[in-house]
C-alpha cells in the first residue's frame, strides 16, 4: 500500500512538472472555491501545491494564484451581495422590474419568479416575485417582459434556496402586478425574443406532455413538466436529459459543424460559426452553472481546433470551473455544478479505457460509446446523488442506454425547429411534429422504468465526508489498475468499479431502516424548536423542521422516512421553519403548506375542538408559561404529553407552572431529557416509545 502510494506520488509530481498551466490553474479554482469558504484551506492546499510541484517556481505560481483565487471570491461575493433594499424590508413597495424566467407554480397555485429591479432602490438587483393565486398573473408577462408590481418586501424565505445561490436580495410578496407591454432591449432583449419564438415553435401543435419535454431537453426548462414525469426522469436517472447540460452543447455544436459542411464552408468558418452559437446558446439556456460550464467546455475545445492544437478537455474543465467560480463564487453550491463537474470529470478518466475495453469484448462501436460515457457518469455521480437526494437509481444504466438513441434526434430536430421559428413558423411545425415521436418514447420509457420493483432504492446521506471517501476509494482503484500497465484489462476495470459501486450501495443501505407500518408520530428530537412526523407505511408528513443548524435531516432518515407527502410549516419563526431549506433540498416533497403565505391563523381550542378527550397533546410553545393550560388539561384529559424543548436553551423551558400544570397528565416526555418521542397505533391501542 505504502508502494503504491510512494508511486502515485510520483506520478502526480511527473504531471505537475509536464503541465504547469493546468497546475496553475487548478491553484486558481481552488482559491475561487476555498477561500470564501475555508480560509484555512488554502494555506493546506498550497502546501500540498509545494509537495507536489517538483519545480520551486511553478509551486510559487500555484500559491499566488490561490491566493488570487480566493481574493477574486472574496471581493466578488461583495459585489454580489450588495444591496440597497435593506431600509424596505417589511414595507409595501412598488416596483418595475424585467422578467427573468417562466413563473414556477407552488402549493395553492402560488407562482414565483425571478426578476431583476429597473427602479431605484435596488436598480439591477434581482429579487424573487411570489404571487398568491388570488393575484391574477397578466398573460404577457413572460421571460424580458417589463412589469409594474406592489407588495411587501421581505426577506428570502426558508426554500428559496436556489435562489439566494443565484444572488436574490430579497422577496416581493406581490398583491398587483402587470405587465407594461415593454420589453428587454439591447442583446438580452433579443435573446428573450429568440427563446419566445423558439418556445412557440418546439410546443406549437405539439401534445402538450412532448412539447413540454421539448422545452426542457432543448432549452433546459422543466417548469411545463408535470411532477409525475419529473420525478419519472428522476428516479431512472434521466433528470439530466431536462437541464441543460454539456451534451445539448455537444450535440448543438456537432449539428452546425455538419450543416456547415454540407454547405461548403470551410473548417474555420465551421468552428466559427459553432462557437458563436455556443455563446449564444449558453444565456438562451438560462445560464445555470451547468450549462455555463459546458459552454466554456465547449468554447474552448472550438477556439482549439481554430488554434489548431488538439484540445486539453482537462485544461477546459478546469478553465470552466475557474470562470464559473469566478462569474459567481455560489455556483459550487449548486447541485447541478457539482454533478456536472463529477460527471465530466468521471468521462475524462474512465471512458477511454472502457470504451477500448468494450471493443475488445465485441460490442459493436456506437453501443460501446454509450455504455461507456453511461457507466462512467453514472458511477462519478451516484456519491452525489446519494449524498444530496438520498437515493440511487438501480435502472439508471439500462434507462439511459434506451434512452440514448433518441436524445440526438430530439436535440437536433429541436434545434431546427427552433430556427425555423425565427423567420418561418409554419415550417417548424412539421419539425416539432416529428420530433414528437422520440419525445413520446421518452416519456413513455421513463414512465415504465419508474415503475419497476426495486428501480431506485434509498440510501442514507453519505456525508460530505464520507463522499470524498468514496472518490478517494475510487481514485486508489483507478490508480491500481493503471499500474498493471500493458496487461492491464478495460473489460476488468469494468468489474472493479461495479464491485467499488455495488460495495458503496450495500454499505450505505445496510443499516437504512424503513419506514413504519403502523401509524406513528414521532416528536422529533432537533433542540430547541419543533418538527413532528407522522407516517404510516410509506405517507409521512412532516409539520415544522426546527432551526436552520438542528439535526432534521439525520431524525428524518432515523425514521425512515426517505420522502414526505406534505411538508407543513406552521409560521415563519427559526425554531419551526428555520430547516425548511434544507429539508427541501435533500429530500422529495410533494406538497408544502406554508402556514404564512396561505394566511393560516390557529383554529380557537386545540384543533379547532371545544366537549372532547384526546389520547395525546403535544404542549405549545416548548413548554412556555400558559395560564390557561390547566383548564385546558381539565377538559381535554389527555393520557400523554409532550413537550419538544432543548436541553440548552435561555428561555427556562419548560417553566414551572407548566410542569406543575403536567402533573395532572399520567405520562409526560420532553425531547431534552427523552430523545425523539413516538407514539406508535396497532389495533387501536397506542404504544410510546422514547430514545433514552
Amino acid at each position: 500500500m505504502r508502494a503504491a502510494t510512494l508511486r502515485a506520488l510520483r506520478d502526480l509530481r511527473q504531471g505537475a512538472a509536464d503541465h504547469p498551466r493546468h497546475v496553475l490553474l487548478a491553484a486558481l479554482a481552488a482559491g475561487l472555491l476555498a477561500g470564501p469558504r475555508w480560509p484555512l484551506a488554502v494555506a493546506a492546499i498550497a502546501l500540498l501545491a509545494f509537495a507536489l510541484t517538483p519545480h520551486a517556481a511553478v509551486a510559487l505560481g500555484a500559491a499566488v494564484m490561490l491566493l488570487v483565487g480566493a481574493g477574486v471570491a472574496d471581493a466578488r461575493l461583495a459585489a454580489l451581495d450588495h444591496s440597497t433594499l435593506g431600509p424596505l424590508v417589511d414595507r409595501e413597495v412598488g416596483v418595475r422590474a424585467t422578467l427573468l424566467d417562466h413563473p414556477r407554480t407552488r402549493s395553492f397555485g402560488t407562482r414565483v419568479a425571478p426578476a431583476r429591479l429597473l427602479s431605484a432602490p435596488g436598480r439591477g438587483e434581482r429579487v424573487l416575485l411570489r404571487v398568491p393565486a388570488r393575484v391574477r398573473w397578466p398573460p404577457a408577462a413572460v421571460p424580458g417582459a417589463e412589469v409594474v408590481a406592489r407588495g411587501r418586501l421581505s426577506r428570502l424565505g426558508p426554500y428559496d434556496a436556489s435562489e439566494r445561490r443565484r444572488n436574490a436580495h430579497a422577496l416581493l410578496r406581490v398583491e398587483s402586478v402587470r405587465a407594461t407591454g415593454r420589453q428587454r432591449g439591447g442583446l438580452l432583449g433579443g435573446l428573450d425574443a429568440v427563446r419566445a419564438r423558439t418556445e412557440r415553435a418546439l410546443t406549437a401543435g405539439v401534445p402538450a406532455p412532448q412539447g413540454a419535454l421539448a422545452r426542457g431537453m432543448v432549452l433546459g426548462q422543466d417548469g411545463a413538466l408535470t411532477d409525475a414525469v419529473r420525478e419519472d426522469f428522476r428516479t431512472t436517472g434521466l433528470a439530466h436529459l431536462v437541464a441543460a447540460s454539456g451534451a445539448n452543447v455537444l450535440l448543438l455544436a456537432t449539428l452546425v459543424l455538419a450543416l456547415g459542411t454540407a454547405a461548403g464552408l470551410g473548417l474555420t468558418a465551421r468552428l466559427a460559426l459553432a462557437l458563436a452559437l455556443v455563446a449564444a446558446y449558453v444565456p438562451l439556456a438560462g445560464a445555470g452553472p451547468s450549462i455555463q460550464r459546458a459552454g466554456v467546455m465547449g468554447a474552448a475545445g472550438l477556439v482549439a481546433a481554430l488554434a489548431g492544437r488538439p484540445a486539453s478537455r482537462w485544461y477546459a474543465l478546469l478553465l470552466a470551473a475557474a470562470l464559473t467560480l469566478a462569474w459567481n463564487p455560489r455556483a459550487a453550491e449548486d447541485v447541478g455544478w457539482q454533478l456536472s463537474f463529477a460527471a465530466v470529470l468521471a468521462m475524462l478518466a474512465l471512458v477511454p479505457a472502457l470504451r477500448r475495453g468494450l471493443r475488445r469484448a465485441g460490442t459493436p462501436t456506437g453501443i460501446a460509446e454509450v455504455l461507456a460515457v453511461t457507466a462512467a457518469a453514472t458511477l462519478g455521480t451516484a456519491p452525489l446523488i446519494a449524498l444530496h437526494f438520498e437515493r440511487l437509481s438501480l435502472v439508471s444504466l439500462p434507462a439511459n442506454l434506451l434512452a440514448a438513441p433518441a436524445v440526438a434526434p430530439v436535440m437536433w430536430l429541436g434545434t431546427i425547429a427552433g430556427a425555423l421559428g425565427q423567420a418561418a413558423p409554419a415550417l417548424a411545425a412539421p419539425v416539432a411534429g416529428v420530433a414528437a415521436l422520440p419525445l413520446a418514447y421518452l416519456t413513455w420509457l421513463a414512465q415504465r422504468a419508474a415503475g419497476l420493483p426495486f428501480a431506485e432504492l434509498s440510501v442514507p446521506s453519505p456525508s460530505l465526508a464520507g463522499v470524498i471517501g468514496i472518490y478517494a476509494a475510487a481514485a486508489l482503484v483507478a490508480l491500481g489498475w493503471q499500474r498493471l500497465g500493458a496487461n492491464r484489462r478495460p473489460v476488468g476495470a469494468i468489474a472493479a468499479l461495479g464491485t467499488l459501486a455495488a460495495a458503496t450501495v450495500l454499505a450505505l443501505g445496510i443499516h437504512a431502516p424503513g419506514p413504519p407500518k403502523d401509524l406513528t408520530v414521532s416528536f422529533l428530537d432537533i433542540g430547541q424548536g419543533d418538527a413532528t412526523l407522522i407516517q404510516h407505511g410509506r405517507a409521512a408528513v412532516l409539520v415544522d423542521t426546527g432551526p436552520p443548524d438542528g439535526p432534521i435531516l439525520a431524525r428524518l432518515r432515523a425514521a425512515g422516512a426517505r420522502r414526505l407527502d406534505v411538508l407543513v410549516l406552521t409560521h415563519a419563526a427559526l425554531d419551526h421553519d428555520g430547516a425548511a431549506a434544507a429539508v427541501l433540498d435533500r429530500i422529495p416533497v410533494d406538497l408544502v403548506l406554508d402556514g404564512e403565505e396561505a394566511g393560516a391563523r390557529p383554529a380557537p381550542g386545540p384543533f379547532g375542538m371545544r366537549a372532547a378527550a384526546l389520547d395525546a397533546l403535544k404542549v405549545a410553545h416548548h413548554g412556555s408559561d400558559d395560564p390557561g393550560l390547566p383548564g385546558l388539561l381539565h377538559r381535554l384529559r389527555p393520557r400523554v404529553a409532550v413537550v419538544s424543548v432543548g436541553a440548552h436553551n435561555s428561555y427556562g423551558h419548560p417553566v414551572p407552572a407548566t410542569l406543575a400544570a403536567l402533573r395532572a397528565v399520567p405520562v409526560v416526555r420532553r425531547t431534552d431529557r427523552d430523545g425523539t418521542v413516538r407514539l406508535t397505533v396497532r389495533d387501536g391501542r397506542m404504544a410510546i416509545q422514547a430514545a433514552s
